[in-house]
């Protein structure tokens, strides 16, 4: 993670979701390693066996649970100061200490991340508790960015556009889809990702699997090439695709790339508040369809991204959740033709007052490379 947030606001979000989830009717929050925790307090500690528990709600102060052994790190974390700290020490019961700060009942929303070992421990521990998910009850959590979220999530989609314009420049043909992926993980740890998460390199036929990884095909002359790639930046993701073709490209090469470009293109304009989710996924579908080619679009048109670089809202059918200034997501339709080819094109957006706003200005036409 990058430099943390003050500590005031680690403080301002914890009241903020004891409040959403009293208003849901819960008595708390159990926060456990992973993103939900990072967001909330700033703290990132290991994800593993040991008990590390953060209980939210209205009537108490935030409590954190923690092994002793890692109490000192949990005390110098950016929130530390805003939590009340209860350890326990290897060979005791983590669950018995959890079960006192429950109490004897009431329901708590539990973050995904939890392991099953944990939720089971607590469930025998304070048997009369119920346990939900968080994403059924609190979807939102983190969806809406504030404006220190927003620009490492800019600042994220500026760094994966220089990686692109730089990849344009390298030689394709002859080079295996690994090798053009370890040059895009390399560029974007140059241009600021602490980590490179994912360089999808889809050539030719490969093209036509949305979740192709990189393997040892030799890219060749003729080839349309799809580059889904992304990583953090200060702890908040990136997640752009681009398709390029190497060499001149056929006229149906070039109709389906022009088909998916007018889909994202539309997409994006109807993005603005109180606009429906499901309604970004239906423009983008609709124009893909009128094409002919509905039965090739074969995802969601798109996902939000923030500390995860897949989290809620989710751009599809069934989706009602209306927009919100400040929100984070992609817009990424694709048209997968089975044997030949494949083309998405993938831009991170935020909801603006009046609109939409793009984190990713790299080109969107189809690039010819060598």
């Amino acid at each position: 993670m990058g430099k943390p947030f003050p500590a005031e606001v680690y403080a301002a979000r914890m009241e903020r979701v004891a409040r959403a989830a009293a208003g849901k009717g819960l008595t708390g929050l159990l926060v456990t390693p992973g993103p939900d925790l990072a967001y909330l307090c700033g703290y990132e500690p290991p994800i593993n066996e040991r008990l590390t528990v953060l209980v939210l709600s209205t009537d108490r102060e935030p409590v954190m649970i923690v092994p002793r052994l890692e109490r000192g790190d949990a005390e110098r974390c950016a929130g530390g100061s805003q939590l009340r700290l209860l350890d326990w020490a290897d060979g005791s019961d983590p669950y018995a200490v959890a079960a006192s700060v429950l109490g004897d009942m009431g329901t708590y929303a539990v973050t995904d991340s939890a392991w099953a070992l944990h939720l089971l421990g607590l469930q025998e521990a304070a048997a009369e508790v119920a346990y939900t998910s968080m994403t059924r009850t609190l979807p939102l959590l983190r969806a809406v960015k504030d404006d220190g979220e927003l620009i490492r999530l800019g600042a994220a989609g500026a760094g994966a556009d220089r990686a692109y314009e730089e990849i344009l420049k390298r030689q394709f043909a002859g080079r295996t889809e690994l090798e053009v992926a370890a040059d895009l993980a390399d560029l974007l740890r140059h241009f600021g990702h602490e980590t490179a998460e994912f360089t999808l390199v889809c050539s030719g036929p490969n093209g036509a699997d949305p979740h192709h990884h990189a393997g040892s095909r030799i890219i060749s002359a003729g080839d349309m090439v799809v580059m889904d790639f992304g990583g953090l930046f200060e702890g908040y993701g990136s997640d752009t695709t681009r398709t390029v073709h190497v060499g001149r490209p056929t006229a149906l090469e070039e109709e389906v790339h022009a088909v998916v470009r007018a889909a994202q293109q539309a997409a994006f304009e109807a993005v603005r508040p109180g606009v429906p989710c499901q309604e970004i996924d239906r423009v983008a579908r609709r124009i893909i369809a009128d094409a002919g080619y509905a039965n090739y679009f074969l995802h969601r048109t798109g996902h939000g991204i923030g500390l995860s670089i897949h989290e809620p809202p989710y751009l599809v059918e069934g989706e009602e959740q209306p927009l919100v200034p400040g929100m984070c997501f992609s817009i990424e339709p694709g048209i997968y033709l089975a044997g030949q080819f494949g083309v998405r094109i993938e831009d991170i957006v935020t909801v603006t007052e009046t609109g939409a706003r793009r984190l990713n200005e790299s080109p969107r036409e189809l690039v010819i490379v060598s």
